[in-house]
């Protein structure tokens, strides 16, 4: 991917970017919520530049201070509540954390539904199918992450590798593609992994190779098997809709533009954390990075085949457009 990132300094946690204001008027402040490490990238790379380009498309009449770690609030899965009930202006979300509430966005997790590489930009194309679901907040940005692999302190190198293993999944879809593979799913949010991965709650993980670094599971995780087709969680920024109704229609439409910009540059950041973390467990003493065979690939993937078809029938059966919604992120 050909995205130049500027680099900024590092935050501080509650960092502010501001500008000082000609005029002498207060700036609207907006509280961004996340959960993450202070020393994850996305509080640079991703709110710090969303913060940086709010501050300079409204001349400083509008600013952003990024609360990381958790600081409105511990715990991932309320990240959609906070922004509901106005704890945080803005928060950064999976939306598999509350699968209830996006049954339709969660479908492009699917297994070869969409592929890291155009899914962001597929989403967007057809952000209609999915906007109903965010009508209690507003939804300013979403991306995905790299594809999901799986990190084991035991080889996996067959479909038969995986029986019975406890396998840490981020979402309920998730969960059903590792049923189909004979494994045990088990929700967890990621700052949960790292100690239930190392005490043995789970016997592996399905996430992106990201969290080779930014969750240390490089540092418990023996292999990493990658090669069949795993779920794509997507991410999102959203914001408190009185908040944003609360603006002036040209803040209103500098988080619009940017909000869009960010997509892009969040999966930018995510995609080269992929390849940075991936190469960490290749280059690692130790360590073994396992690319199945065409062969053992296509038994992961026709075992959950049957997932997709019956995701798709499970939500047509609630009235949603779920084929017409996969057939066009397909095209």
């Amino acid at each position: 991917m050909n995205y130049l990132l500027k680099k900024l300094p590092a935050f501080a946690a509650g960092a502010v970017v501001a500008a000082t204001l000609s005029t002498g008027a207060v700036a609207e402040e907006l509280a961004l919520a996340d959960f993450l490490s202070p020393q994850h990238p996305y509080q640079t790379d991703v709110y710090g530049v969303m913060a940086e380009k709010v501050a300079t498309a409204t001349d400083g009449a509008m600013t952003i201070k990024i609360y990381p770690g958790g600081e409105l609030g511990a715990g991932p899965v309320e990240q959609y509540n906070r922004v509901v009930d106005g704890v945080a202006d803005i928060a950064f979300a999976l939306p598999g954390y509350t699968a209830s509430n996006f049954p339709k966005t969660l479908l492009t997790e699917l297994p070869g539904v969409i592929d890291s590489e155009t899914g962001t930009t597929k989403i967007w194309e057809n952000i209609d199918y999915i906007s109903d679901e965010y009508s209690r907040v507003k939804l300013l940005s979403i991306w995905t992450n790299g594809e999901n692999v799986l990190y084991s302190k035991e080889p996996i190198r067959s479909l038969a590798d995986v029986q019975g293993l406890k396998i840490r999944v981020p979402s309920k879809n998730a969960g059903l593609m590792v049923e189909a593979w004979g494994g045990s799913p088990v929700s967890l949010p990621t700052p949960e992994i790292y100690n239930a991965f190392q005490t043995g709650v789970v016997d592996a993980v399905l996430i992106d190779t990201t969290a080779t670094y930014a969750f240390n599971l490089g540092e418990v995780a023996n292999y990493v098997t990658a090669g069949m087709n795993g779920t794509i969680s997507p991410f999102v920024l959203i914001m408190n809709r009185d908040r944003y109704e609360s603006l002036s229609e040209a803040q209103q439409s500098a988080l619009d533009e940017i909000g869009r910009e960010i997509s892009d540059i969040g999966l930018a950041v995510q995609l080269a954390g992929v390849e940075r973390g991936a190469q960490m467990i290749k280059d690692a003493e130790g360590k073994e990075w396992i690319q199945l065979s065409d062969e053992a690939a296509a038994e992961f993937n026709n075992a959950a085949a049957s997932v997709v078809e019956d995701a798709i029938a499970g939500a047509e059966a609630e009235g949603l457009p779920a084929r017409d919604y996969i057939d066009a992120l397909k095209k």
